[in-house]
């Protein structure tokens, strides 16, 4: 499974998110779908989607390229591994 490089994210300000929340941020931003997410981390489709959607409303994007750039300038995941 992929582990978060646990960077600061701006200057070290909370960006909000549950461990679970960055888990799933994780998990998205490697390309996983929601029913891949559920599968990985053994909870319901419903419930992945359920964190997507309020990791969304946390940092404020509306897409999953927001999700993406997100991750990746905060250092939830590596895109060079």
């Amino acid at each position: 499974m992929l582990r978060p490089l646990r960077r600061p994210i701006l200057g070290g300000m909370s960006d909000g998110l549950s461990p679970r929340e960055r888990e799933v941020l994780e998990l998205l931003a490697a390309g996983h779908t929601n029913r891949e997410v559920a599968s990985l981390l053994c909870i319901s489709v419903r419930t992945a989607e359920s964190h997507r959607a309020s990791i969304m409303r946390k940092l404020g994007v509306t897409t999953r390229a927001g999700l993406v750039q997100f991750a990746v300038a905060g250092g939830y995941f590596n895109v060079f591994r």
